[in-house]
């Protein structure tokens, strides 16, 4: 089994990911953490040598790597269920479970950390809210064909838990 965390940035992919994989003593991996060490640099600085199309052929190619690994939650990057045939392949081989957030929490923790984050890097509150917006109304068709949808302004683990649990697992 595997459990596949996706969402937009900020959503609590690698936070809930972390927790989920203790409560369930599933190995978790978190897809970023992973081109990082595969790559030597940061999300930040692949983006700015390489670009962000290497950087999707680098999430894809972790996600093929994944695909075979059981009993594992992986917390993806926040766009990689929106490139190629990504979302087709967790959808097949996991349960898939959209970290869902509202655009004014997103704003809220995203303008605490935006320097760490290549997409939004140097944009001002306002700004980053319309990045977002944007972003959102794109991503969410793909996000919202996750096995589960998990509103996470007000989470619940035992939420979570009791959806998955009712999904089989």
């Amino acid at each position: 089994m595997k459990i596949f965390l996706i969402g937009f940035m900020g959503s609590g992919k690698t936070t809930i990911g972390r927790r989920l994989a203790q409560i369930t003593g599933f190995d978790f991996a978190d897809t970023d953490s992973l081109i990082e060490i595969e790559q030597g640099m940061t999300i930040a600085e692949i983006f700015e040598q390489q670009g962000e199309a290497a950087f999707r052929e680098m999430e894809r190619k972790i996600l093929m790597d994944l695909q075979n690994r059981e009993y594992s939650v992986v917390s993806t990057g926040g766009g990689m269920p929106c490139y190629g045939d990504n979302m087709d392949v967790m959808l097949a081989v996991g349960k898939v479970v959209y970290l869902k957030t509202s655009l004014q929490t997103l704003a809220r923790r995203l303008i605490r950390s935006y320097t760490d984050r290549p997409l939004i890097k140097g944009k001002k509150e306002e700004e980053l809210q319309s990045y977002i917006l944007k972003q959102l109304t794109e991503r969410e068709p793909v996000y919202n064909r996750a096995h589960i949808v998990v509103q996470t302004d007000f989470f619940s683990m035992e939420t979570l838990l009791q959806s998955l649990n009712m999904m089989g697992m």
